[in-house]
């Protein structure tokens, strides 16, 4: 038998692992953990792979964990999930739902770290039919973009072999059971700014004695909507969204400055430049108009650059994607316009990378849908990642998450007869 179709065969995944996994997601779900504070989780996946047989390395990047299973000469796969939980109170009602207040796995995290920790297991029990180095990388800070950024920097590639590809996938909700899948631009790249706009405060009563930044930021908010309006071609993708405003202490007090954050997400580096630059040529304008007595201050807080999927490795990884789910299941989604630092792995491997989606949501919940165009209305009117009261549904998430993993491996992995 093939190395791919003894793999497939474990997509059956047997009842012991599937209990464990599915107690292991509860588990994480109850303890989400902010962006470098992942101690606990990396803890418990640490452990899972020693006793898999993993060399384990701990402490990449402050809490990043790698796992090597070295299993005789072959190419070297790297599979990765993240790890850290968001600054969201949850509203599921959930039984195990998150029990820190104000930290929720709110983007699925939880579900990435339980399917590779499958995935891990997979192919530890199916070493007989396969050669090369597994390689699991457990990454912090993703919701940052630095937890890979970071965990190069901490010698990443010192430490494990470097890999001929890199794998890995997001849920999201669409269907379980189906996975989306595409070549070339897939996540788009981000940049956070923070910027602050200073204006001379006073008393309510006597705004004419003031320069108010509450009205400038009010002026700069709106005028920013026109970027991706008027400045960026039908045929291009930009969003620029103002996440954040803050100002003032009281209502009859005009304070000195006003704080804006910023989220831009782009495909195309060119229009990623054409956006920054309007935006800064925006605000100062702004700024300048309602006359500031400094000029704003640009910080940028994030960035990340777009996954490119490979287009000779997706069409390599497509046919064992399709034996996990069936090949009508396997879709184009369309490029995302949210971000994942993943690329940077690749980029920093020399590798190419293949990344996709995980459908999470409720197939029932799609009953009746004949197209895509049906499913997308559908999608629009769930709980979407990030929403507090998104929960992805474990069966058969959790299955079809690590047989997804450990089949794409398995197709990179040199096949013992």
């Amino acid at each position: 038998m093939s190395l791919r179709g003894c793999l497939f065969r474990l997509c059956a995944m047997g009842d012991e692992l599937s209990g464990r996994l599915r107690e292991v997601y509860r588990d994480l779900h109850a303890h989400p953990e902010l962006s470098f504070q992942e101690h606990r989780t990396a803890g418990i996946a640490a452990a899972w792979l020693r006793n898999l047989g993993f060399e384990v390395i701990e402490g990449i990047a402050r809490t990043g964990v790698a796992g090597v299973l070295r299993n005789g000469d072959g190419p070297a796969v790297l599979l990765r999930a993240d790890m850290d939980a968001l600054p969201v109170r949850e509203a599921t009602g959930l039984a195990h739902a998150s029990g820190v207040d104000g930290v929720m796995h709110a983007c699925g995290h939880d579900m990435h770290v339980t399917c590779l920790l499958g995935a891990a297991s997979e192919l530890a029990a199916s070493r007989a039919s396969w050669s090369g180095t597994v390689v699991v990388v457990f990454q912090p800070a993703e919701e940052l973009a630095e937890g890979a950024a970071s965990m190069v920097a901490d010698r990443l590639f010192e430490r494990v072999p470097r890999p001929d590809v890199v794998l890995g996938q997001h849920v999201a909700p669409i269907p379980a059971g189906v996975i989306g899948l595409r070549a070339g631009p897939t996540f788009a790249a981000t940049d956070a700014l923070r910027i602050t706009l200073y204006g001379t405060g006073g008393h309510g009563s006597r705004p004419e004695a003031t320069v108010d930044p509450i009205v400038m930021a009010a002026a700069t908010v709106m005028r920013l909507q026109g970027i991706v309006a008027r400045e960026v071609s039908a045929t291009d993708t930009a969003v620029v969204t103002v996440g954040a405003v803050h100002a003032g202490t009281k209502n009859n007090i005009i304070p000195d400055q006003a704080e804006l954050l910023l989220s831009i997400r782009t495909f195309d580096p060119a229009v990623r430049d054409r956006v920054l630059a309007a935006i800064e040529r925006i605000v100062r304008a702004e700024a300048q108009a309602s006359g500031a007595p400094r000029d704003p201050l640009f910080e940028p807080t994030e960035s990340a650059p777009a996954v490119v999927n490979d287009a000779a490795a997706v069409d390599r990884t497509r046919g064992a994607l399709a034996a996990v789910v069936g090949a009508e299941q396997v879709i184009d989604p369309g490029p995302v316009t949210g971000s994942e630092d993943v690329g940077v792995l690749a980029a920093a491997a020399g590798a190419p990378i293949v990344f996709w989606l995980l459908g999470g949501a409720d197939p029932a919940a799609f009953a009746g849908a004949s197209s895509r165009q049906d499913i997308a209305r559908i999608v629009g009117r769930l709980p979407s990642n990030h929403s507090p009261l998104y929960a992805p549904v474990e069966d058969p998430t959790i299955r079809i998450g690590a047989s997804a993993l450990s089949a794409a491996a398995g197709e990179w992995l040199a096949s013992r007869p």
